[in-house]
């Protein structure tokens, strides 16, 4: 409609159009509206293209070489002839390295260009340091358009390799004595990111490294580091010494992908001269010290993640290189120590040591690791091609939960490598002799050369680590007699682990193959299965099933707005399930800020492990019961800790002092001490048969969260522990029954166990709000002072949730009788009712 104003009038004339006028305007207003369609898609595509492709390509930017898919930077050195080393070369300013820079730059340039494909994509190469040897650090870049990114792959890090290994081979012998020659040159593929420019201004620094300790930081530390940050150290020192650096404090977002710290041997961002790449909150027990094999050393931090963390501060300084040299060495003592290179520092890269040991003619040396730890990246421990640890034509690596090895003479050599990439925080090893004739004087000895209690002996557990503890037995009345002739514990059967090694505990436990087994045991056909109907009386059959989602039972999710999710564990597991996103709303728990060693058959935890783990302490007692943090106000416990008969005292708050934060109950001070406001057991807790055993306190004041005081996840009632998972139980109580209190808080692997199967070895005195649990460290329970203290296990989300709350048990590390745990799931609705987590 058009309209037009008659002057000195606020009246409005309208003009009506015919109808050859109207279909004429429409045909237009079509093809204008196609046109602006075309032009909309056309922007979008265009911006597209330019985010992911052209966004990043200002060469002068040193954020453009981001990971951006058409753009391919290596790295690596040099090793020059006809060079002498001068001190001008490592001041980048100066005439002598601009010259001696461009040369080389120059000449990469043209070894790239004899190649009829990467001469297509090569933009630049740099040259970002020297060092004596005399050796030249540089990177190269490469950008593949759009139209060839079909044949990115061709640009590889092997084919750039060969080039560069050939062009030096049949480089021209005309060449001026004044020009460089190059004798040999690495190369590998680099993150862009790391690829700096020895002018950039911004977070790129040369330190020099003496005796004195300095200091250097990531950017805002001790704030948070800003997103997109880019920075480099370059660390040197005289040639007699090697560099140490170590981080007294380390938190960097946990999410290597994005945020990290990475250190080089070399004054490169060469992947194969890498020592080793590390993100997260390290605690100050499990601190990250590194050591250079030279003189030199690089620090790349790449922060590219919008949540930011503290950061670092780092502190360097020189060690004789003599000392980082030593390793191996010869034992003629009866028992003794060695460990790798540096240890706990990272030991060093390209390492090689021996240890000869040699006891008295006719005895035999029993060796054992307490700590070892040698992963590396993308190395199958199979095989152990990198760095290892060698023992009797035996390399051994990775990460090991349990190591003990046996001489078969008088001499034992161990030997240790380490390549030029990657190293780890290595080994601690301990040494005896013993005689063959009576290897563990008044104690079984296994195969493997360990000595065991005579009560370990064939109970079912694998004490020994080879099994030789659990063959040629005979089972008793409450063991299972697997296939294979090993004896199991009964309450192990139809957990859905296969406890025996050949699955004979797990047979028989099940429907037939064409049948479904409900929640209850009760077995229907298979077809009973996701039909939207609920043919299982618990509703298991339409469980997790996709074609169920409005079908509610008792393993449905119940989302706050009434939806119910048919999937396993819906909550916390980083899916949004639920429309009003409820199953992902308070999931702020369950998590270990620390980064923590595996000490190998260790049972102490270390500080900050158990983040949720609480101390309770009555009146003068000291430590009585454990209990768990779920908010910052209220603490999960056990109801028959405060509801005593004839002690009315245990009733009181003003009886119980809390500590969090805690390890050892030798340094209260060190933990958060929180009063008691209000205790809450539940209303039906049962003194004489211990069911609803759970409490609840209201803190005095709130607790304030940190890397050792967190919140532990609380499951939903829906929430499943299968049979067979693993989980873990903490807490001071004592460590045998009728013993000490542990002054350091202990921790212990566990398994669920069948529910059938605790009903018939705990006597039918098990209800629903009870649940099982088997410890698989033999001779270990919860027993008096865990009381009250959480069961938790990890889940594939990352998160830890609370399975269980120490109830009650017939003594302690008893055979067959399991640890009873309250049962959190059962009792969920009440926690929330109470107290609104």
């Amino acid at each position: 409609m058009n309209s037009a104003r008659y002057h000195g009038t606020n009246q409005e004339r309208v003009v009506f159009l015919n109808s050859k006028e109207k279909s004429a305007q429409k045909r237009t207003g079509i093809v204008v509206a196609i046109l602006v369609a075309l032009l909309v898609l056309l922007a979008v595509a265009a911006f597209l293209i330019w985010f992911f492709v052209f966004k990043d390509d200002d060469p002068k930017n040193t954020h453009s070489m981001l990971l951006n898919p058409k753009v391919k930077v290596f790295s690596g050195h040099m090793k020059l002839d006809g060079v002498n080393y001068d001190e001008e070369l490592e001041d980048t300013t100066s005439q002598k390295f601009k010259d001696s820079a461009e040369k080389l730059e120059s000449l990469l340039g043209e070894y790239y260009n004899n190649d009829p494909l990467l001469t297509n994509y090569y933009k630049e190469s740099v040259v970002t340091a020297f060092s004596e040897g005399v050796l030249a650090y540089y990177w190269s870049r490469f950008e593949i358009p759009v139209a060839d990114l079909e044949i990115a792959a061709e640009v590889s890090e092997e084919r750039v390799l060969n080039l560069l290994e050939e062009a030096i081979t049949i480089q021209s012998p005309k060449r001026s004595v004044n020009d460089i020659k190059v004798t040999s040159i690495t190369c590998s593929f680099t993150d862009g990111r790391m690829a700096r420019k020895p002018t950039a201004e911004d977070c790129f620094y040369r330190l020099e490294a003496d005796e004195a300790a300095k200091n250097f930081s990531s950017p805002g530390y001790p704030d948070r580091y800003p997103p997109k940050s880019y920075c480099q150290w370059q660390i040197r020192a005289a040639r007699e010494n090697a560099i140490s650096v170590s981080f007294p404090v380390f938190h960097v977002e946990d999410d290597c992908k994005d945020d990290f710290v990475q250190i080089f041997d070399s004054l490169s961002p060469d992947d194969s001269q890498a020592i080793t790449l590390q993100c997260g909150k390290r605690p100050s027990s499990n601190p990250l010290s590194v050591v250079s094999s030279g003189n030199i050393i690089l620090i790349s931090f790449i922060a590219d993640n919008s949540v930011q963390q503290p950061g670092f501060e780092a502190e360097y300084k020189v060690i004789p290189k003599a000392q980082v040299l030593q390793c191996g060495g010869d034992y003629t003592a009866n028992t003794g120590k060695f460990t790798s290179p540096l240890y706990p520092s990272f030991y060093p890269n390209a390492m090689d040591c021996k240890w000869t040991i040699r006891v008295s003619p006719g005895e035999k040396i029993r060796v054992r690791f307490n700590m070892f730890r040698l992963k590396e990246p993308k190395v199958d421990v199979r095989k152990c091609h990198k760095d290892y640890v060698e023992v009797m034509g035996k390399r051994y690596c990775g990460e090991l939960s349990s190591l003990s090895l046996t001489s078969t003479t008088n001499v034992l050599e161990v030997t240790f490598h380490s390549d030029e990439s990657y190293t780890d925080k290595g080994f601690s090893a301990e040494y005896s002799s013993y005689s063959p004739s009576n290897p563990c004087p008044g104690e079984f000895a296994c195969n493997n050369g360990m000595c065991i209690s005579t009560n370990l002996r064939c109970d079912g557990w694998n004490d020994c680590g080879d099994t030789s503890d659990e063959k040629g037995c005979k089972c008793g009345s409450d063991q299972f007699n697997c296939s294979n002739g090993l004896c199991k514990p009964k309450m192990w059967l139809c957990d859905h682990s296969n406890d025996c090694g050949d699955g004979s505990d797990e047979k028989h436990c099940s429907c037939e193959p064409n049948e479904w087994r409900c929640g209850n045991g009760i077995c229907l056909d298979q077809s009973v299965r996701c039909d939207n109907k609920r043919d299982c009386e618990d509703g298991s059959d339409e469980a997790s099933c996709e074609s169920s989602p409005d079908l509610c039972s008792i393993y449905s999710f119940k989302c706050t707005n009434g939806q119910c999710v048919n999937k396993v564990n819906a909550e916390c597991d980083r899916v949004n399930d639920c429309s009003d996103d409820s199953d992902e709303a308070f999931c702020d728990c369950g998590t270990r800020p620390f980064k923590l060693n595996r000490i190998v058959g260790g049972q102490n935890a270390e500080h900050g492990e158990w983040p949720w783990q609480v101390s309770l302490h009555f009146q003068t007692m000291g430590h009585v019961c454990g209990a768990s943090v779920i908010s910052d106000k209220w603490l999960l416990s056990a109801a028959h800790c405060f509801q005593v008969p004839r002690s009315p005292a245990h009733l009181e708050p003003a009886s119980w002092t809390t500590y969090s934060g805690l390890q050892t109950q030798q340094q209260i001070w060190d933990a958060l001490m929180r009063k008691v406001k209000r205790i809450i057991p539940h209303p039906d807790y049962n003194l004489f048969t211990n069911d609803y055993d759970i409490a609840l306190l209201e803190l005095s004041e709130p607790l304030e969260f940190s890397n050792t005081i967190q919140p532990i996840c609380l499951p939903s009632s829906s929430h499943v522990f299968p049979a067979g998972m693993s989980c873990w139980v903490t807490g001071w109580g004592t460590l045998r029954e009728g013993g000490n209190l542990a002054t350091v808080l202990q921790k212990a692997s566990v398994k669920m166990i069948n529910d059938t199967v605790c009903e018939q070895v705990m006597q039918s005195m098990i209800t629903s709000r009870m649940l099982c649990s088997g410890f698989l460290s033999g001779g270990v329970d919860a027993c008096q002072g865990d009381s009250g203290g959480p069961l938790v296990c990890f889940e594939e989300s990352g998160k830890w949730f609370q399975a269980g709350v120490v109830s009650w048990g017939e003594g302690c590390a008893r055979r067959n009788k399991p640890g009873i745990y309250t049962r959190v799931t059962k009792l969920r609705k009440w926690i929330k009712e109470t107290t609104g987590v």
